[in-house]
This record gives structure tokens, C-alpha cells and sequence, in this order.
């Protein structure tokens, strides 16, 4: 079967194109991979296979050495910063701002704490953890310690 040097210099151009695209473009298993897999892999084959073992092993390590030069140039380029998400986001929830709920507090569980789960206090549907215990839906429950976004809880004795 006759080679030429330029078939596999196309493959190889066209496979690390595909591996580009691949990897920042469209990432996930897609056609991009499946075709820049295949058209690297048929580069190599026919370079060992039509020029020999030298020309394979020099197709082999090119292949490697342009793949990462050519991410590297993608992502030290104007192109990847024009696609990058540069938004900071400088907002905070905080779920219990403006309820009084305070260390000592009752209430009832919403749904099952499995350690976590929803409970009611003060007429409040709250996120709540537990210590680890598994706590049932509808059982008394008493907060042992207010954070930020969520109440500690423990079943009320």
C-alpha cells in the first residue's frame, strides 16, 4: 500500500483540530473525539505500516508533542479568553435572614433527616441536619445550633 508523508501530515493536522474542538468546545464524548481518536490513530497505522518503523515512532511522538502544543496555543490565546466565563458572583443567600430562630428552639420534622432534611419551626420550612441520627418525618425535634444556612437539630427529648 502506498503512503504519502502528506496523507498523514493532514490526518495528523485534522485529528489535533478535532482534539481542540473536543476538548474545549464540545466536551464530552462526541464525534470531534470519536474522529480526532480515529484520524490520529489512522495516521500512526499507516506511517508504521507504510514507511516503516521509524516514521511511525517520529508520527507517534509528533502526534504527542503537536496535541500538546496546540492545546497549550488554545489556551494561552485570545480565542479562549473571548469564550471564558469571567462573571464573579459577589451575591450571598442566606435562607435565614430575617427569622428568629435561636438555640433551643421546637419544632417538627418536615420530611425524613437522613442527616438532612427539612423541618418547621415557627410556622418556617428550614433545611436542618442532624448529627448523624436519622430522624423520621413528623417527629418533635429541638434546634441544638443555628449556621448561616441551615439549623443543627436533634429529636426532642
Amino acid at each position: 500500500m502506498e503512503v504519502s508523508v502528506a496523507l498523514i501530515v493532514i490526518l495528523l493536522a485534522v485529528g489535533i483540530v478535532f482534539l481542540v474542538i473536543e476538548l474545549f468546545l464540545i466536551p464530552g464524548t462526541s464525534l470531534a473525539g470519536i474522529a480526532s481518536a480515529i484520524l490520529l490513530i489512522c495516521a500512526i497505522y499507516f506511517a508504521y505500516s507504510g514507511l516503516g518503523a521509524t516514521a511511525g515512532n517520529i508520527t507517534l511522538i509528533l502526534s504527542v508533542v503537536l496535541a500538546g502544543i496546540a492545546i497549550w496555543m488554545f489556551v494561552h490565546t485570545r480565542t479562549f479568553d473571548r469564550i471564558e466565563l469571567k462573571t464573579e458572583i459577589k451575591s450571598k443567600i442566606d435562607p435565614l435572614k430575617g427569622l428568629n430562630i435561636k438555640v433551643g428552639d421546637k419544632g417538627r420534622a418536615q420530611s425524613r433527616l437522613a442527616p438532612m432534611g427539612k423541618v418547621i419551626i415557627d410556622g418556617n420550612v428550614i433545611e436542618a441536619k442532624t448529627r448523624g441520627e436519622f430522624i423520621d418525618q413528623n417527629t418533635e425535634i429541638v434546634v441544638i445550633e443555628v449556621y448561616s444556612t441551615n439549623v443543627l437539630v436533634e429529636k426532642s427529648k
